[in-house]
């Protein structure tokens, strides 16, 4: 077969989709993939930020054979004939799938003499895996962790960035300023989010997703806690350049990377009152926090350690990317002084005084002090 097309609206595109555009590439010796541009649906991206999307996805496959085309007030079929495609692929998962794609395929050749439809089933790891299930994992904590397993890294890229993009957005009262404002505060999300900083290739764990993670966490605290709502901001303001500048190892004449990151917020020049954000920030360097006071200390530090807590997978992920952030390290030196901090922050969990504001104590505490011993016996083995 020379050809053969996959159609849908791919919103995101998910490792499901990318599993039925694999089986294609089987039978075919290309893949068109047709992309409905359908308003109604009302999708989080753009048909042309769907398009790249997709596009980088199989490039990061090596999918080379693979091209994608938008469809704007087209039925598939009659595109996919314009194209010379003679048959379509469909994924089934459920009865209901089978029923709705035969009406279609019934459609497509009687109604409107276009391509005929090869049925495929997705392995049982992908059976529940679609558009709308991903969506619905967007918000709880650590649902970014969990929606990296169904979809393809651009695809995450993407939507991470959105999500980030409305928390932006939302700290910084896009409705309420002016153009100007506007386009200063946009700068700094892109500095903020691209290679330089979080964005960075070499950033593993100090990343796009510990910024999700954390803002989480600040606004499920504040929910659960009623603080006043300025607080909230000046919490969420210090998080976003917390790790702004990381990775100055080795060279005791250089800032640290909390004094280089408070400079770089009071250098933004974002906020009018500046400085309570940057001492903060400073306060999140572990080993010098106990000399700043800070009113909102504990609650921003509480934040930053959240990730010791989280269940078993997310731990050993994180546990991972920190490797890979000191992979500058030979591992004997790694796992000495690893285990060294690990053992400091498990004493002070066991006496209380890792999790400094209540509410996260009672979260986290008691999981802190299991994953971090877990952590160190496999460090000294």
């Amino acid at each position: 077969m020379k050809k053969i097309g996959f159609s849908g609206t791919l919103d995101p595109i998910t490792n499901g989709h990318m599993w039925v555009i694999n089986e294609a590439r089987s039978l075919a010796d290309e893949v068109v993939v047709f992309l409905s541009e359908n308003p109604a649906k009302k999708p989080k991206f753009t048909a042309e930020e769907r398009k790249s999307i997709i596009a980088l996805s199989c490039a990061e496959q090596g999918w080379a054979n693979v091209s994608v085309v938008i469809v704007r007030g087209d039925y598939t079929a009659r595109a996919a004939k314009k194209q010379g495609v003679e048959c379509l692929i469909r994924g089934i998962r459920t009865t209901a799938d089978f029923d709705y794609e035969n009406l279609i395929q019934q459609t497509n050749v009687d109604v409107l003499q276009g391509a005929k439809t090869v049925f495929v089933m997705p392995p049982r790891d992908l059976g529940s895996v679609s558009s709308s299930f991903v969506k619905a994992l967007e918000g709880p904590i650590g649902w970014n962790w969990i929606m990296k397993k169904f979809v393809p890294g651009p695809a995450y890229h993407a939507w991470v960035l959105s999500w980030l993009r409305k928390e932006w957005e939302t700290l910084w009262d896009y409705a309420h300023r002016d153009a100007t404002a506007i386009a200063h505060a946009d700068d700094w999300f892109a500095r903020l989010t691209g290679p330089g900083c979080y964005g960075g290739a070499a950033r593993h764990y100090h990343n796009l997703d510990h910024l999700v993670h954390g803002l989480c966490e600040i606004r499920v605290w504040a929910a659960n806690t009623r603080p006043d709502p300025a607080d909230v901001d000046i919490i969420k303001q210090a998080f976003w350049f917390h790790d702004a500048e990381y990775g100055h190892h080795g060279d005791p004449a250089a800032p640290t990377n909390e004094e280089a990151s408070a400079q770089l917020w009071l250098g933004s020049h974002l906020g009018q009152e500046t400085g309570d954000a940057a001492e903060l920030i400073r306060a999140t360097d572990h080993f010098q926090e106990a000399a700043i006071t800070h009113r909102l200390k504990d609650v921003l530090l509480s934040v930053d350690l959240a990730i010791l807590g989280q269940d078993d997978e997310v731990y050993q992920n994180y546990a991972r990317a920190i490797r890979q952030e000191y992979s500058h390290l030979p591992d004997a030196t790694y796992r000495q002084q690893r285990g060294a901090a690990l053992a400091h922050l498990c004493r002070k969990a066991q006496q209380g005084l890792l999790f400094g504001n209540a509410y996260f104590a009672e979260q986290y505490n008691e999981r802190a002090i299991d994953n971090m011993q877990r952590e160190i016996d496999r460090l000294a083995v």
